[in-house]
């Protein structure tokens, strides 16, 4: 699993490696296409969002639970891409446990 430039700087080797592996969030590894996996690449929402406009709000939500789960920072222009997500996508929730 790839991760985003500014998630990587945030997490030490301990850290990656437990994010990496972690198998007790549903958001973990979700299946896409190859294609789709190229080209988001470890680009954030800011630079990237799913081809279908119909799970951009669900997108948005697992990405910031994950964020949210293992305190990790967002640059200005990913939080503002996200910040535009949310006032897009009034009624959904996000949902996450903090990582151990």
């Amino acid at each position: 699993m790839t991760l985003p430039a500014s998630w990587r700087l945030c997490l030490d080797a301990v850290r990656r490696e437990a994010y990496a592996n972690d198998q007790n969030s549903p958001d973990t590894l979700i299946a896409v296409s190859a294609a789709s996996n190229r080209s988001k690449a470890d680009k954030n929402p800011a630079e990237w969002l799913p081809p279908y406009g119909s799970y951009h709000c669900t997108y948005a939500a697992t990405g910031v639970g994950a964020k949210l789960r293992w305190s990790l920072v967002a640059d200005d222009a990913e939080r503002q891409a996200l910040l535009g997500l949310a006032e897009d996508c009034p009624t959904t929730t996000v949902v996450y446990e903090i990582a151990p």
